[in-house]
């Protein structure tokens, strides 16, 4: 059965069709080949997938990030990381990395902010003297900390599917997110002075004043979302939620930068990329119930011997799995088939299930901007008008660091599991 699974959705996957395709009709051969099932099963199990109420957060978080991403409070968190470290050598990279983080504790999204932080940086960096590889580089890969900063739309697909705390979750990430994020810096200085890229003048302390005071409204969305979860004032959906009403009020009524005619347009954006992310979620319910009721994740595991690794082996197994997994395909999917298939060895060997999540995250984000298929990487072709080689030709040095950071999660547990701990223990 395990052939014939593979054979179709690699031969689907080859004939061009989208990974939703290969995934129902690897099911359905599973439902009424092999089980003998209905297609009316199929579709009882496609409604389980969907049906976790954690998944409501998902399209108020892409709501909210529409909003935002249309208004004003991107530039203004790029304003204050600017002020604050733009004048150090390496500082326009140095911002870039920053405010991919702001804007990351806003929207949730990798490929808004992308969008977001890149068409606003690149054409600064580029007068200033740095590589248009080095630039487009930076920004895929540090557009990766909004998958690890809540509110984080992979952990909450990962939460739902591994049965896991999205407010755990979320927490957990925040460690990994301020490593990197140092490492990138540290990364955009050295670069900065082998070059000898031109800086830019200090700002004064009135100028940074200014630019935090302007920024101070949109700093609220990862109080929302850290600060109400954490305190213990609402749950992660209902943060989403109020994540909605903030962005409104806040580009809509106080900005006045996106008007009410346009609300329109942005929930049928948000609807589309919802619709999207809910039928592979659905498709990828149903699959997981066909490869768990016929055992094939033990059959494949078992002949590697997984079941008899110990936590630090099986961990490595898990990170390479998803590395080379979501360098080919879509992040979320790779989640709604591999999770399902390693999450009896994670139960049976006592590995918190939170630290699998930072590090599945991790090399989900990791995928996403890592050649031959990460979605970031289209996301800049698409948004930058530049050909593929020049976006992935800087990506090795962010890549390594990215590595790097998961193989100290590894070993380093605590680089997750410290604010965890502080939080829910």
């Amino acid at each position: 059965m395990t052939t014939v699974l593979v054979i179709v959705m690699v031969v689907l996957l080859a004939m061009g069709f989208p990974m939703l395709v290969p995934l129902l009709a690897a099911s359905l051969v599973g439902f009424l080949v092999y089980f003998g099932m209905g297609p009316d099963f199929i579709i009882q199990q496609m409604l389980a997938g969907i049906k976790p109420a954690a998944l409501i957060a998902v399209p108020m978080f892409i709501l909210a990030a529409d909003i935002v991403t249309r208004g004003a409070a991107a530039t203004r968190l790029l304003d204050v990381a600017m002020a604050f470290v733009g004048h150090l050598k390496g500082g326009l990279a140095i911002t870039s990395s920053v405010s991919c983080a702001m804007f990351g504790a806003v929207s949730g999204s990798t490929q808004a902010t992308v969008v977001a932080v890149g068409s606003i940086m690149r054409p600064k960096m580029l007068q200033k003297g740095y590589k248009d590889s080095f630039v487009l580089a930076l920004i895929i890969n540090a557009s990766d900390l909004a998958l690890l900063i809540p509110p984080s739309i992979g952990m909450i697909v990962y939460g739902v599917v591994s049965g896991t705390s999205v407010a755990e979750l979320f927490i957990a990430g925040i460690g990994p997110a301020i490593l990197i994020l140092l490492l990138f810096s540290a990364y955009c200085y050295f670069y900065a002075s082998r070059n000898e890229v031109e800086s830019i003048d200090a700002a004064s302390w009135a100028e940074r004043w200014r630019a935090c005071s302007r920024a101070l409204l949109p700093f609220g969305f990862p109080v929302i979302t850290i600060g109400g979860i954490y305190a213990g004032v609402f749950s992660p959906t209902e943060a989403a939620s109020i994540s909605v009403l903030y962005a409104i009020v806040l580009e809509m009524v106080i900005f006045k930068k996106v008007k009410w005619s346009e609300l329109g347009d942005i929930a049928l954006s948000t609807g589309l990329i919802t619709a999207v992310v809910f039928i592979l979620v659905a498709a990828g319910g149903a699959f997981s119930w066909v490869i768990s009721f016929a055992r094939i994740p033990q059959e494949i595991l078992g002949g590697i011997g997984i079941a008899d690794a110990s936590q630090i082996e099986l961990l490595m197994i898990i990170s390479v799995a998803f590395f080379i997994g979501c360098m080919f395909v879509d992040p979320i999917v790779v989640m709604l088939i591999l999770v399902p298939i390693f999450a009896p060895f994670i139960k049976s060997s006592g590995v918190d299930p939170v630290l699998v999540g930072a590090i599945v995250t991790l090399q989900a984000a990791v995928g996403s901007a890592t050649p031959p298929f990460g979605c970031d990487i289209f996301t800049a072709i698409a948004v930058f008008k530049r050909p593929y080689l020049d976006v992935v030709r800087g990506t090795p040095p962010f890549v390594f660091i990215l590595l790097f950071v998961s193989v100290l999660l590894i070993f380093f547990p605590q680089i997750a599991l410290f604010l965890r701990d502080l939080a829910f223990r």
